[in-house]
């Protein structure tokens, strides 16, 4: 894009803010990252907590990762310049969201920490919450969800997480789970950890 292109948008002001939306919801806005491998379990808690929000009256949308590159990124690979502009896009999806007053479930491997803090510092610390479901590779590949493991194994795909492909472990999560431990316990500790970030105020889980 040249410069003269970018010097005609101008950003256009909105009469009903972030802040107001929160209001009329009743609580915050939030980005609830969650990352870890392929068959962590990312997607199965994230959306057992979105039924929680949801049964509670409280706005909120689950982003998945294969669901975004289904539609939004489908024209990008999974090479490294690729599967940051995948995560680039996500987080300029997940400022809309914010804006909109809503929480959002992110689930998306982002392997690589430079890519997480990149979203961090897009969408601003105080709207970030990291969360490390960490899984043994063992089990996530017994599980095999969707068969990428073994299909990685046998060389069908490349550039597979935890196979081809680093993870890079989060240095300080703010919160690390456990993949083998019930969605009822995980979703209780993410529930406190919302009440302990002043997002949420009241939350029924019966």
């Amino acid at each position: 894009m040249d410069n003269n292109f970018k010097n005609n948008i101008i950003w256009q002001k909105h009469s009903i803010t972030r802040t107001k939306r929160e209001k009329k919801n009743a609580h915050k806005s939030i980005a609830v990252w969650f990352t870890g491998l392929s068959g962590s379990g990312k997607s199965s808690i994230a959306n057992f907590l979105e039924k929680i929000l949801f049964k509670n009256k409280i706005n909120s949308y689950l982003l998945d990762g294969d669901n975004i590159r289904s539609g939004l990124c489908s024209d990008l690979s999974f090479s490294v310049i690729d599967r940051q502009e995948n995560i680039r896009r996500i987080g300029e999806v997940v400022k809309i969201m914010l804006d909109a007053g809503m929480i959002v479930l992110i689930s998306v491997i982002s392997p690589y920490r430079y890519q997480r803090e990149m979203i961090c510092q897009m969408i601003g610390k105080k709207n970030f919450l990291e969360i490390f479901v960490d899984t043994p590779i063992s089990i996530c590949e017994s599980r095999d969800p969707k068969k990428l493991y073994k299909k990685a194994r046998s060389g069908k795909i490349s550039n597979f997480t935890g196979i081809q492909s680093i993870y890079e472990i989060p240095k300080k999560p703010d919160i690390l789970l456990n993949g083998t431990d019930s969605l009822e316990d995980n979703s209780k500790k993410l529930i406190k950890m919302l009440y302990d970030h002043n997002v949420i105020s009241f939350l029924n889980t019966n």
